[in-house]
C-alpha cells in the first residue's frame, strides 16, 4: 500500500457502535488502497478495531464529504452512528461549525452540535472538563426514507415471520418479537441479512420490542460488520417508523440500544406509507487520539 505512515487517527463511539475517524482532507491514504486499509485496521485485538473507517474529504458542496467503509472493507451509503461521530469530529477539529452538512452516498445530511442542556452527563467527575463532564447530543436531518415494503415473508425456525423493510440511508429489515433478548440474533439475521428477497445488495435486520409508552428496544445484525452491533442508528431510525405504522409508538421515538445509550428518533409520518422530516438524536463521543503505524496492517 502506497501510504504514508503513521496516519493520525480519532476513536469515537456513537451508543457503541465504534469508529476509527481521519481528517482525509490531504489525501493519505490512495483510494485503490481504501477497502483493504478499512479491513485491516478494523480488526479488534490485531489492531485499532472499529465498525467501521470513516475519512473525512473536502466538498464543493458542503462542509465535507465522507467516505465510509465498514469493518469489512466494504462501502455503505449511510451510518447515523457514524454521522454522529463524524459531525462531532468535523467541529472538534475546526472543519465546520455546530451546523454543517456533509455529503454521504445517500445524499446530503445536515448535522447539528446540541446545547449544553441536551448533552449526555458522565457518571464520572473529571475536574479538568470544565462546567461538567457531558457528552454533546448530536442531531442529524436523515435523508428522506425510501423503498417502504411490509408483509414480507421469511422462513425463521420453520416459521414463516413477516418482516417489513425500508431504506433509511442503508437497506433494513424490521422483525418486531416478544423478547429480543430469547432469539438467535446471529442465526436469524445471517438468514434474513441474505435472503433472496433482498438481494443484491443484501439488508441490515432490526429485532424490536416495544418497552414502554413511545419507547422500543432495537437489537440490530449489522450488515458489513456481520454481527450484532451495539446501535444502529439507520435502523433505529427504520424501526421506529415502522412501530409507528403498526400503532406503537408516536413522534418522538425512544429506542433503547444493544450498549445502553438512547437515540431519539423524530419524524413526521404520512400515508402511503411515507416519513418526512425525520431526526437522530444521540450521543457522539470521542475515546482516544492516536497515530496507526505500518504495523497496524500486519
Amino acid at each position: 500500500m502506497g501510504i504514508d505512515f503513521p496516519v493520525p487517527f480519532t476513536k469515537m463511539s456513537g451508543a457503541g457502535n465504534d469508529f476509527i475517524i481521519i481528517d482525509h482532507r490531504l489525501p493519505l491514504i490512495p483510494e485503490a488502497d481504501q477497502p483493504r486499509f478499512a479491513k485491516q485496521v478494523c480488526r479488534r485485538m490485531f489492531s485499532a478495531g472499529a465498525d467501521g473507517l470513516i475519512l473525512l474529504e473536502d466538498s464543493a458542496v458542503a462542509d465535507f464529504r465522507w467516505r465510509f467503509y465498514n469493518g469489512d472493507g466494504s462501502v455503505a451509503e449511510m451510518c447515523g452512528n457514524g454521522a454522529r461521530c463524524a459531525a462531532r469530529f468535523a467541529y472538534a477539529k475546526g472543519i465546520a461549525g455546530s451546523r454543517m452538512s456533509f455529503e454521504t452516498l445517500a445524499g446530503i445530511i445536515e448535522a447539528e452540535i446540541c446545547s449544553d442542556d441536551d448533552s449526555v452527563r458522565s457518571p464520572f467527575s473529571h475536574p479538568w472538563s470544565g462546567r461538567h463532564s457531558g457528552v454533546p447530543a448530536v442531531r442529524l436531518r436523515m435523508t428522506d426514507p425510501f423503498d417502504f415494503r411490509t408483509d414480507l415473508p421469511v422462513i425463521l425456525d420453520g416459521q414463516e415471520k413477516a418482516l417489513s423493510f425500508v431504506n433509511s440511508g442503508v437497506p433494513h429489515a424490521v422483525l418486531f418479537v416478544e423478547d429480543e433478548e430469547d432469539i438467535p440474533l446471529r442465526e436469524w439475521g445471517r438468514i434474513v441479512r441474505f435472503h433472496p428477497l433482498f438481494q443484491p445488495a443484501g439488508t441490515n435486520v432490526n429485532f424490536v420490542r416495544k418497552v414502554a409508552e413511545n419507547t422500543i428496544r432495537v437489537r440490530t445484525y449489522e450488515r458489513g460488520v456481520e454481527d450484532e452491533t451495539m446501535a444502529c442508528g439507520t435502523g433505529a431510525v427504520a424501526s421506529a417508523i415502522f412501530a409507528a405504522i403498526k400503532g406503537l409508538v408516536r413522534s418522538p421515538v425512544a429506542v433503547d440500544t444493544s450498549g445502553g445509550d438512547r437515540l431519539t428518533i423524530l419524524f413526521d409520518l404520512q400515508d402511503g406509507p411515507q416519513a418526512e422530516n425525520v431526526f437522530l438524536q444521540g450521543p457522539a463521543r470521542i475515546i482516544y487520539e492516536g497515530n496507526l503505524t505500518a504495523e497496524s496492517l500486519l
